[in-house]
């Protein structure tokens, strides 16, 4: 059996008491029973708010998505607000919204976490935080993370030549801040980091094949440079996660132990074996089980102290990404979630290095992590707008249905049979496995003999009519029940609406099609009044791939549909997808031409009378024109064709001219517009 997802609570309807609990028959995809009126508190637990959120979210009196940046209730952004003043500055959805804020108290929390394990173990090393920029290269984001790393000792890390040429714009005046260089080096790439190093900057590369070796030593004796030399090395412990093999003997970076050892060997012979500075590995992204972070930097403790008795100049050991999020909220070691926090996270990493070099009698050295989703994710939130929604009917007139089949030549035996399997639920202590199969078998039959002529298309409407119907009668007796048969357990999915969405899946969430990333969705308003149906959610771009159909569940790995609200003529509806901040940006990809969404970045005000909140920088999305540019389009060229196509056919009389000029500018003016329905 399956434990069916919490029930949407309908608000009381006129006529209709409070608790009243008796079963009332509703259309499409509706909760059934009215229970006591629904409250915010409801729409917190329902999208498991609190789980996933780590306090940066909450609903408030209004029924409104709001941000707690600092975690604090008496400061709080409304997001449903945010979008009203947008839409004032002719700024529409899709709209990624960015809380600086929010980025800086979740550093400050990486910082926090560490100084306390170093404070509780008497630790003697210290402790920085470096930002993979791969995480999401925008560059008002790693502004935003530079100016609050500066302040907490904090860093960055490069994983490409372009990235490095960033990073060393990014970090003018701010010699003292790490820089760590992972990736595939060419001779350039090493020269760049030898020159910045005797610039002053403090800039680390990491060996990742032995070639690097060759080349850091080539070009540091060239300039005459002392640099800082980091080495990866291939852990024995096993990757895990959806990344696990990036971990490992198998991995495509890093030194094995023989490796490591040549490398060691290859410096001494160059005089340079004290610039082996760092040690570095990497198990994998989003380690979603603490034991795993615990083994593999209990053995890299281990190699770091054995390295550093045979003459190595080692001072920082490099734990390397993995820190993840819990995007579920199941607080489990699953895909999508951890099972630990982040001060657990700190504690465990401290304690077994210093472990390590107590029992090496090797001092206790800097602790570097690369813990860039765990830095970002929370701070960027996606609000999009609901086009509107498709629903199947479900209300199944049985007396109609009867007086239809009297106007046929033959009354087909599959409609009989599903009209006795819809009144059979009706019966006290209905089978519902056994009549829904029955149902089941009977569509099939229906739509055979539809497809060999035998029967008429006013039938076959009410074949489906009458089989939407079963399925949604069989799933409201269930869910009164709180269980639903394995038999049943694809009906929710089945009679789900289609809620369209003004996003492209693959621009701005493709790990959700390209690895069934699980993300935090609900609606940012509303929330105070019970939702009504049950919903996937599809793009609108032309692939079928373009929709959301899993969605967080505390109780089960996901459930196939989200609680929504009825859409209401002339209104907007608005959803939020969060814990966006973390690779979705830098991944999205062009399908269809939907190019970059606006995003805005948005604080905190604490001045009295004047809001809640800040609009600091608007970037607007990527218009037609530039997604064309990017595949080589020139917007100029197709204008003139255009004209040139459009003067053709005034001569030829099938356009006015006013309506080639008409036609002409709203080409021109779609050049220049955002690339979403607006």
């Amino acid at each position: 059996m399956t434990s069916l997802s919490p029930q949407p609570r309908p608000s009381v309807r006129a006529g209709e008491r409070p608790g009243d609990t008796s079963p009332r028959e509703t259309d499409g995809a509706r909760a059934e029973a009215a229970v006591p009126a629904w409250t915010v508190d409801d729409a917190i637990r329902l999208y498991g708010i609190r789980d996933w959120s780590s306090g940066y979210f909450t609903i408030n009196e209004r029924g409104h998505l709001a941000v707690l940046p600092d975690r604090n209730p008496a400061r709080q952004i409304d997001l449903f607000e945010v979008l009203e003043g947008l839409r004032e500055r002719e700024i529409g959805t899709p709209v990624i919204i960015r809380c600086g804020d929010l980025l800086r108290h979740r550093l400050r929390e990486i910082r926090e976490a560490f100084d306390a394990a170093i404070r509780d173990h008497a630790y003697q090393g210290t402790y920085s935080c470096v930002y993979p920029i791969k995480v999401n290269q925008q560059r008002p984001l790693c502004e935003e993370v530079r100016d609050a790393a500066a302040a907490l000792g904090f860093g960055f890390e490069a994983g490409s030549k372009p990235e490095l040429l960033a990073v060393l714009g990014l970090t003018e005046n701010r010699p003292e801040m790490p820089i760590v260089c992972n990736g595939f080096k060419d001779s350039e790439f090493i020269e760049t980091v030898i020159l910045a190093t005797k610039l002053g900057r403090h800039v680390i590369p990491v060996v990742e094949r032995f070639s690097d070796l060759e080349l850091i030593v080539k070009h540091a004796e060239r300039y005459r440079v002392r640099p800082r030399i980091g080495v990866r090395v291939k852990p024995s412990a096993k990757g895990v996660g959806r990344w696990e093999s990036s971990a490992g003997m198998r991995s495509k970076f890093g030194l094995t132990v023989t490796e490591l050892l040549d490398a060691l060997a290859f410096l001494e012979r160059h005089g340079m074996a004290d610039c082996l500075n760092m040690l570095h590995f990497h198990i994998g992204s989003q380690v979603g089980d603490i034991r795993s972070i615990k083994a593999a930097v209990n053995e890299l403790a281990h190699i770091y102290c054995e390295l550093k008795e045979l003459g190595a100049g080692l001072d920082t050991i490099d734990v390397g990404g993995g820190m993840g999020i819990d995007y579920d909220g199941s607080q489990s070691a699953s895909h999508s979630s951890v099972n630990y926090t982040v001060a657990e996270y700190a504690a465990d990493i401290v304690y077994r290095v210093k472990s390590a070099c107590d029992a090496a009698d090797v001092p206790h050295p800097r602790i570097l992590s690369e813990s860039g989703r765990a830095m970002v994710a929370h701070s960027s939130i996606l609000l999009v707008d609901v086009l509107g929604s498709s629903q199947f009917p479900v209300d199944a007139d049985v007396g109609e249905i009867k007086r239809l089949m009297e106007e046929e030549d033959e009354r087909p035996q599959p409609v009989l049979e599903l009209i006795d399997a819809f009144e059979a639920l009706g019966l006290p202590r209905v089978n519902l496995v056994e009549v829904y199969h029955d149902a089941v078998q009977a569509a099939e039959e229906a739509m055979s003999l539809f497809n060999l002529g035998y029967m008429s298309l006013p039938m076959r409407s009410a074949t489906e009519r009458l089989f939407w119907a079963i399925g949604r009668k069989a799933l409201s007796l269930a869910s009164r029940k709180g269980e639903l048969p394995d038999e049943l357990s694809d009906l929710p999915r089945v009679l789900s609406d289609i809620y369209y969405v003004n996003l492209s899946i693959f621009q701005s969430l493709p790990d959700h099609w390209a690895i069934d990333q699980l993300f935090p969705i609900c609606p940012i308003h509303r929330l105070d009044e019970s939702p009504t149906r049950r919903g996937v959610l599809a793009d609108i771009t032309c692939d079928s791939d373009g929709q959301v159909d899993r969605f967080i569940d505390k109780r089960e790995i996901s459930k196939p549909t989200l609680e929504l609200h009825e859409l209401r003529p002339g209104e907007p509806y608005y959803l939020g997808m969060f814990l966006l901040g973390a690779y979705q940006e830098v991944l999205g990809d062009l399908h269809n031409l939907y190019g970059d969404t606006h995003v805005v970045h948005v604080s905190f005000d604490d001045s009295p009378g004047v809001g809640d909140w800040n609009i600091d920088e608007i970037i607007e999305g990527d218009t037609v024109k530039e997604v064309l540019a990017y595949v080589q389009y020139d917007s100029e060229d197709l204008v003139r064709a255009m004209r040139r196509d459009v003067e053709r056919a005034v001569k030829a009389g099938k356009l006015s001219v006013a309506e080639g000029q008409s036609l002409l500018k709203f080409y021109d003016v779609g050049m220049e517009g955002y690339t979403y329905l607006e």
